[in-house]
């Protein structure tokens, strides 16, 4: 871990980028926007929820210290035009889930705009090649239209159904794919 990190308060882990994307363990600087994106209902529907402060505190505090206990975990997703923070993604598995995730959050004000797609695909990349996965799943509710969609345009599909423990506590649709059927899928044609 480099001095640097440290100094910037961010959680150690490589920053990944995209053609409109730089994916970055979270920062201490990340956090009134994580509040504002957690109190927005909408937004937060299908992630546990709204959050406090606190409870936004906590849950950047476990994704830091995922970063540094197990050498992955979401990423805070930067706009590069703006600069501006607007979501998490990227490789989770907290104790008791049903399996290696790739999930996303985006801000409202971004969705439709293929940002958690264009994410998801760098972290899944990372996942398998990096973290040498070899399932990548996307716990879903069965409301979730949009991130059934998303999930969709990776290509994956449902697998199982599982029950989420606490404190998500919430039944879900487990979507998905092999690490062979995700490189079948990014492999160059002709």
């Amino acid at each position: 871990m480099s001095g640097n990190t440290m100094a910037t308060g961010q959680a150690p882990g490589p920053t990944l980028e995209t053609e409109r994307l730089i994916l970055r363990p979270p920062a201490m600087t990340d956090f009134e926007a994580w509040c504002a994106f957690s109190e927005d209902e909408e937004a937060a529907r299908y992630i546990g929820g709204p959050m406090t402060p606190a409870q936004v505190w906590r849950s950047m505090m476990t994704i830091a210290g995922a970063w540094s206990m197990e050498g992955f975990s979401m990423f805070s997703v930067i706009e590069k035009e703006s600069g501006r923070w607007i979501g998490r993604l990227g490789p989770w598995r907290p104790h008791g889930w049903p399996g290696t995730e790739v999930g996303w959050g985006i801000i409202r004000d971004c969705w439709g705009r293929g940002y958690a797609t264009e994410g998801a695909t760098a972290a899944m990349d990372f996942a398998f090649d990096q973290l040498g996965w070899d399932e990548v799943i996307h716990t879903i509710e069965p409301a979730n239209a949009n991130s059934q969609a998303v999930a969709q345009r990776l290509g994956s599909a449902v697998l199982r159904q599982a029950h989420l423990p606490v404190p998500m506590d919430v039944a879900v649709d487990v979507w998905g794919q092999s690490r062979a059927a995700w490189r079948a899928r990014r492999a160059p044609s002709g």
